[in-house]
């Protein structure tokens, strides 16, 4: 969803509708009375407090690369990548865009294409990825191979929940939420009728070439949106070459259409992305293994005002789509094309009730009642035929948010979750040492698992003297199996695994209590979180040291695949990330200052192992400069070396990423340019040349990330 910019107007003919997307936020506070500029109308979102402190926002009120975006929320730490941030680094995937942020990573496996998120060391079934509060409905959580269908270049801006807040979406959210949000459904009317922007750019390590653009326009009633991408690159080099088989592409766009009446909106859109990349490293390379995944998304969303009563906005959002990769390279026959085939088909809706603000002898309750349902069919063929069959999932679930706002600036927040889920596939029944029997097969059977997670947090927020702000967290979150952890039995090559599921595993639980101290205004800008999370029955996948051919019968014989096994564990995992901004001197209408960062994450079993592929210790700082029109930063990121291995795994050396950048924003008058603005620049990454791999990356030891690179990129805006 879009931002409300500066001189936007708002939807229809009631204001409100757009300033208290979700009045749990700020409670205490009436939605006329908040800016526009700094609400998310998409959806109950945190409201952003931009930096100040003279000139530290960029233009359009965006956070300058760099320059910590600060969130006060309710419930727990946001981290937002802002429009102005995918301006200067042009990322092709959700992972490219967070790499490198406090507390956030990865998977890397296919630099470029394939990249998801990792949050605090938690990735795939544990991190909900999501566009405009529907999720990504692909199969990018079944294989780190597989790419995420959202290009970020036509998103406002990326989010990223975690803690309690997370409850909203789900158990498969227990490790937080990456959220895109654009205006593909418009939620916002631009000024004099129509605006868009063109981004476009260039980078050397690749020869990548970028283009996007979004068009935003309407009428009295009616709003409409229209947006399109396209990406290229060739096999990136490194320190060390080449790095063969790492092409690739990716094209799409999007039209949507939203209804304006006087208490609210109701919306549609319709999307298609395509893509064909290659995968990097080991056998994957020597077989040109490449993917070509394509999804239809269809989206809907709404919002009514009642005049009066108890309830003051009813929310839904709909959504549904199909998705289909073919995995294709040389076969055993020598020949080249289709291996394998990957298809989901999935559906999700989500309704909320917002009740009006409460006065208790206490202080002023705000919150919302919610209802989920959601529904996904996957199944593979090929090669991959026997990694899963069809399976079936389903899930229903019902929360509720509560916020009482005391005196002294005081709120004490509540949430609860109950969820019933059910998974249906087909389990198989191995050996406990998943060693084959000689002339036995491994008993395949139907079965459907029933499921009821129940998850509840409890907060606490105080507002300091100089504008910081305390919280203390606790929680307690209960997640069901996914299908794929329950009956996978087969063969994956594009990720050189043989994987394995657990039919009889357990649900995973984790308590978790969280401390934090932020402060949004100023010249000086803080984001410092500590955390400790207690997991009952981790799920995991276990490297068993077996090698394995294309079936089980080879499994200790062959030498092409590593054994994979989803086992449960107790774990604990304890972290925290901290960021800070400081703007020392004034310069012209703006400021110079420095920048720091550092974030951890140490996660061990019980038995006292190490929970596999976590991200390293880092520690970063920099100088950034911001004036009029401006914007030029340094930036040293060092990455320690990761020694804390799991068994069978390799420890990864440290790196130093060196950043630079500079650009220059204009403004023009677009009644006799037809621009707004336009923003030209050049960033360095890499800049020193280092061998950087990624230990949370299945491929770390085959695979080194893009060396030396220079991108110049260019925004229109009118």
């Amino acid at each position: 969803m879009g931002k409300v910019g500066s001189g936007a107007r708002s939807l229809g003919a009631a204001p409100a509708l757009l300033a208290a997307a979700f009045t749990v936020a700020a409670p205490g506070v009436r939605a006329e009375d908040i800016a526009l500029d700094t609400i998310d109308v998409a959806s109950p979102s945190p409201i952003v407090a931009p930096a100040t402190g003279g000139g530290a926002t960029g233009p359009s009120g965006a956070f300058p690369a760099g320059v910590l975006p600060v969130v006060t929320t309710t419930f727990s730490p946001v981290t937002v990548v802002t429009q102005a941030d995918i301006v200067r680094q042009q990322p092709r995937t959700l992972g490219d865009a967070l790499f490198d942020r406090p507390g956030l990573s990865a998977t890397t496996y296919a630099p470029g294409a394939a990249s998801r998120p990792i949050i605090r060391g938690l990735d795939t079934s544990r991190v909900r990825i999501q566009e405009n509060g529907i999720g990504v409905q692909d199969v990018s959580d079944l294989g780190e191979d597989h790419a995420v269908p959202i290009n970020p270049l036509v998103a406002e801006r990326i989010e990223v929940i975690r803690g309690p807040a997370s409850l909203r979406y789900g158990s498969q959210a227990i490790g937080g939420v990456v959220s895109a949000e654009d205006n593909r459904i418009p939620t916002l009317v631009p000024p004099g009728g129509i605006a868009g922007r063109v981004t476009t750019g260039y980078s050397s390590v690749d020869n990548g070439r970028n283009a996007a653009a979004t068009v935003d326009a309407a009428g009295s009633s009616v709003a409409f949106h229209a947006d399109a991408f396209k990406t290229a690159a060739d096999s990136y080099s490194t320190p060390l070459g080449i790095q063969r088989n790492s092409a690739n592409e990716s094209q799409g766009g999007a039209v949507g259409m939203s209804y304006l009446f006087d208490r609210g909106f109701v919306g549609l859109s319709f999307s298609h992305y395509d893509a064909l990349y290659q995968i990097p490293g080991g056998e994957a390379a020597e077989s040109r293994t490449r993917l070509d995944p394509t999804q239809d998304k269809l989206q809907a969303k709404g919002e009514y005002r009642p005049v009066e009563g108890p309830i003051e906005a009813v929310r839904f959002w709909l959504g549904g789509s199909t998705y289909r990769h073919n995995e294709i390279g040389i076969g055993e026959n020598g020949i080249d094309g289709i291996q394998a085939t990957f298809k989901n088909r999935q559906a999700e809706g989500r309704l909320e009730i917002q009740h009006v603000p409460v006065v208790t002898p206490l202080g002023t309750l705000t919150g919302a009642l919610g209802l989920q349902a959601d529904r996904r069919l996957i199944g593979t063929s090929g090669e991959a035929g026997t990694l899963l069959a069809p399976t079936d999932s389903r899930s229903n679930a019902v929360y509720l948010f509560e916020e009482l706002a005391l005196e002294r600036g005081l709120r004490l927040q509540a949430a609860g979750r109950i969820e019933g889920a059910r998974a249906t596939g087909t389990a198989t029944q191995f050996p406990g040492d998943y060693v084959p029997v000689d002339g036995e097969d491994p008993l395949a059977y139907g079965r459907r698992r029933h499921f009821a997670p129940k998850s509840a947090s409890f907060g606490v927020l105080q507002d300091l003297p100089a504008g910081f702000v305390a919280s203390l967290t606790g929680q307690y979150v209960e997640r069901a199996p996914s299908a794929f952890e329950l009956y996978s039995r087969g063969p994956h090559d594009a990720t050189e695994t043989f994987e394995i599921g657990d039919p009889n595993l357990k649900k995973e639980s984790a308590r978790t209590v969280e401390a934090s101290i932020r402060r949004a205004v100023g010249p000086f800008r803080l984001d410092a979180t500590g955390y400790y999370t207690r997991y009952t029955g981790f799920i995991y996948k276990r490297l068993t040291g077996l090698r394995c051919g294309d079936d089980f019968a080879s499994c200790g014989s062959g030498d092409e695949l590593a054994q994979v096994v989803y086992s449960q564990q107790n774990a604990t995992f304890a972290g925290a990330e901290i960021g800070s901004q400081l703007d020392l001197l004034p310069v012209g209408n703006g400021f110079a200052g420095i920048e720091a960062q550092y974030d951890f994450v140490r996660a061990t079993f019980d038995d006292g192992t190490y929970v596999p592929r976590i991200p390293p210790h880092r520690v970063g700082g920099g100088v950034f400069l911001r004036a009029d029109g401006w914007f030029a930063r340094v930036n040293l990121l060092h990455a320690f070396a990761h020694t804390e291995t799991a068994p069978y795994e390799t420890r990864t050396p440290g790196y130093d990423n060196l950043k630079a950048e500079v650009s220059y924003t204009k403004a023009f008058d677009p009644a006799v340019t037809g621009w707004s603005e336009v923003t030209l620049g050049v960033q360095g990454t890499n800049l020193l040349d280092d061998v950087i791999r990624n230990s949370a990356s299945f491929k770390k030891d085959e695979i080194a990330l893009p060396g030396r690179n220079v991108r110049l990129f260019l925004t229109a805006r009118f």
